[in-house]
């Protein structure tokens, strides 16, 4: 016997960019819509199946948000060494599996998680699954494929990428299609492709980004690619990537290029955001702060661009780090949509939602709320189309309902943080003599990367200068 759940009263806002529809009803079968409006009725529902009726009057019916830059084996690092190093992949893969429930409460009911620690992200996938755990659909690329100039190699050259961290270090092409195999042999749905830290110069050559996406979609898998720079894009959308992360700094040439293309970009700005606004809260660097906010002068302006142009969009968070912790900010995304890059609150849902569909292999399944689509509803105490932060707070997430099962949550028990092992930080000053007998009253709290910091804000300045100016950067 099927189980039926009738959702009446509500105003749906389909995810597909139409119009909101007052006082629509939505019938749901086991895990798919079957009806809606008229024909979503008690009397649809055979005699003597399971029947669940919402009466939500005056609350937002729309699709699970669907978050694409979740990184679940992150475990809300704060720093590099201890997103790589000090937790073992026992332990990582155990406090992962905690975290991605808090997502769910948030009403994300989908995420793809563009690469991370060893193969945590494909096991999570199919534990979920499986019901083993509970969490979002997922799509998980492996590690990120780097150069040795690429986000995936950071770490000085004596030291290397070590098999525990975050990327994986291929400087030709056999390395390069060897890891695509690799990654396709362990189970991922897609490649992640790591190009430069924030856009400083081009990590790949168009040979090889056209290499790593002709391999993989022979395979069967999909390619995504970190590229913040105008010219990787530009590079990425010749290759024929499947989506791309970020765009911070793109030339109006580029805009013109990834519009054409249709290949839909997800610019992934909470995690600037955080800390450009709170990051003084956490103790983040001034410097990292300043970075920050420079970075984000320069995307509103370029969003605002692309979104003239016709880009499609898509919505993720970088959600993992301490300062995008799991299951708190998912919604801030679609806030700086609206409010910094110029979409509508119902553009922005879209891009939330269907549009992010393409990330979990399901477009035209997941992320709307139409007759024959995969049943992730979410119900919403308030109408994000007048006010689009009201996505941001769980106790405005009425209902979550995944695959037709309506969830239940501890609220208490999702509010514990359970971090990884912490970088082996022995004091954040120097005991010195002029401190000890002098007139200092504090220690000075020295920045061990803000000559790193110092030199990455000046490679912002001058991306923003030479995308301004249409030109090429020639050296960092």
């Amino acid at each position: 016997m099927s189980t039926w759940l009738l959702i009446e009263g509500g105003t749906v806002i389909d995810g597909t960019g139409a119009p909101a529809a007052p006082g629509t009803a939505v019938l749901i079968k086991d895990d798919r819509i079957v009806a809606l409006g008229a024909a979503a009725t008690r009397e649809a529902v055979p005699r003597g199946e399971s029947l669940e009726v919402l009466d939500v009057a005056g609350q937002t019916v729309m699709p699970g948000l669907i978050d694409v830059h979740c990184h679940v084996s992150f475990g809300e690092s704060r720093t590099q060494e201890e997103q790589d190093l000090y937790t073992s992949v026992e332990t990582r893969t155990l406090r992962s599996a905690w975290n991605v429930k808090k997502m769910l409460r948030a009403g994300v009911t989908s995420i793809s998680n563009p690469g991370g620690s060893f193969n945590i992200g494909v096991a999570l996938r199919d534990a979920i699954k499986d019901g083993l755990i509970e969490g979002p659909r997922m799509t998980s690329a492996g590690r990120f494929v780097s150069t040795m100039n690429g986000l995936g190699a950071l770490y000085p050259t004596w030291i290397g990428v070590p098999d525990s961290s975050i990327g994986v270090l291929t400087n030709t092409l056999d390395e390069m299609r060897t890891e695509v195999r690799r990654q396709v042999k362990n189970g991922v749905d897609f490649i992640k492709v790591s190009d430069s830290p924030i856009g400083e110069f081009q990590a790949f050559l168009y040979e090889e980004l056209r290499a790593i996406t002709d391999l993989a979609h022979q395979m069967n898998r999909r390619v995504t690619i970190h590229a913040r720079g105008s010219e990787e894009l530009r590079a990425a959308v010749r290759a024929e990537m499947d989506w791309i992360m970020h765009g911070n700094f793109m030339t109006d040439q580029a805009v013109e290029e990834l519009a054409a293309s249709g290949i839909p970009l997800a610019p992934t700005l909470l995690l600037q955001l955080n800390v450009s606004e709170w990051g003084h809260l956490v103790g983040v660097p001034a410097v990292r702060q300043e970075r920050a906010k420079r970075m984000l002068d320069h995307s509103y302006e370029t969003m605002q661009r692309a979104h003239a142009a016709g880009v499609k969009f898509m919505a993720g968070t970088d959600t993992g780090f301490a300062v995008t912790p799991y299951g708190e900010w998912h919604g801030r995304e679609l806030q700086a949509l609206v409010e910094v890059c110029g979409l509508s609150p119902l553009e922005a849902i879209q891009a939330g939602t269907q549009h992010g569909a393409l990330a979990m292999n399901r477009a035209g399944e997941l992320g709307e709320i139409t007759v024959g689509a995969i049943a992730d509803v979410i119900v919403v105490a308030g109408d994000p189309l007048r006010d689009i932060k009201v996505l941001q707070h769980r106790d405005r997430i009425a209902h979550v309902i995944l695959g037709g099962r309506r969830l239940v949550f501890d609220d208490d028990e999702l509010l514990t943080r359970r971090p990884y092992n912490r970088a082996m930080t022995q004091a954040l000053g120097d005991i010195t003599q002029d401190l000890v007998f002098g007139t200092d009253s504090a220690p000075e709290v020295v920045d061990d990367d803000a000559f790193l910091d110092a030199d990455a804000a000046d490679l912002t300045r001058e991306l923003m200068v030479r995308n301004a100016a249409g030109q090429h950067m020639e050296s960092p």
